[in-house]
């Protein structure tokens, strides 16, 4: 029942909190304006990503209180939305705001769960006879590459409009029922708390969207989800069991191999922004976004089963 009343309880503030910051947005003129490589034709609030923080810090301190994964993901999100805002700033005014600033705050932000004894320990056999146990900087290095690379992989994806937020809201709902298999009742509710702030925000977001999350929320979004992830499936994981978050995640993780693989091909830059995400090729080959993003969803669905089943194999 807390659960519940967690989902609604996250779902309700953010609905009621995007009409908000989307009136102030527009007051302000903080709004993503078209240009050749986005697909939307129209000026769209960019304040989105700061409805979803709040929704998800409160009603995760409502339901769990003062907690080293309530502190992380708080002071990490704080500090992705804060640096979002600037970022989305610079593209309301037509500039781009410089890679390496968001860069040293990524990695440092990669870094604070560890802060706080979040971090993957080790590996262990399928079996759990035995049980390779990191180093702490090994352990600090991998939950960073993790969290580092769901910040940018959630990043790349909100391209479309309701394509972050939707594939969010399924990622996070498998976190939940993965932490609820595993019992972990902490997990289990962050993932609920996520799923509500997702959905609600979807209401808004999806096509044709009236706000958009903005570089402050995708890199809060996958933050949050690599942390949650950590906690309840990846501290101490066996080979077979890295597959749940990995397939649960699928759709971002799967999206950014493609696209590194393309601008490798192409001799073009790991972080220069193009047209050549998965979205983008199934609109040019005469999809529209409902269909799109439709299509991913299911993408996104069936990863998430799979990553269930392995779960439930390994109990």
């Amino acid at each position: 029942m807390m659960y519940l009343y967690a989902l609604g309880f996250s779902f309700l503030l953010v609905l009621l909190l995007v009409p908000i910051v989307r009136a102030g947005a527009l007051r302000i003129g903080f709004v993503d304006r078209p240009a050749r490589r986005k697909v939307h034709t129209k000026p769209v609030p960019l304040s989105g990503g700061v409805a979803i923080y709040a929704g998800v810090i409160a009603t995760t301190f409502l339901f769990l209180g003062d907690s080293p994964i309530f502190r992380a993901i708080a002071v990490g999100g704080a500090l992705l939305v804060a640096i979002g805002l600037v970022d989305d700033a610079f593209k309301s005014s037509g500039r781009e705001f410089p890679v390496w600033p968001r860069l040293l705050i990524y990695i440092g932000v990669s870094l604070i769960p560890s802060a706080f004894g979040i971090t993957i320990a080790g590996i262990s056999a399928p079996s759990r006879s035995a049980m390779i146990l990191f180093s702490p900087g090994w352990a600090a290095f991998f939950t960073a590459l993790w969290v580092f690379s769901l910040i940018n992989m959630l990043n790349f994806i909100d391209g479309i409009d309701g394509l972050a937020s939707g594939v969010c809201v399924i990622s996070s709902f498998t976190l939940f029922a993965a932490s609820l298999i595993g019992n972990q009742s902490v997990t289990a509710l962050i993932g609920i708390a996520l799923a509500g702030a997702c959905l609600a925000f979807l209401t808004y977001n999806f096509h044709p969207a009236r706000i958009f999350m903005g570089d402050a929320g995708a890199t809060f979004l996958g933050y949050t989800l690599a942390v949650t992830a950590i906690e309840g499936t990846l501290k101490g994981a066996t080979f077979l069991s890295l597959f749940v978050p990995v397939l649960a995640l699928g759709v971002p993780i799967l999206d950014t191999v493609i696209v590194f693989s393309r601008r490798l091909l192409e001799g073009k830059g790991l972080h220069r922004a193009d047209n050549l995400h998965t979205h983008h090729s199934l609109m040019r080959w005469g999809l529209t976004q409902v269909q799109t993003v439709s299509f991913l969803y299911l993408i996104a669905a069936v990863f998430s089963l799979m990553s269930i089943v392995i779960l439930l194999m390994l109990r």
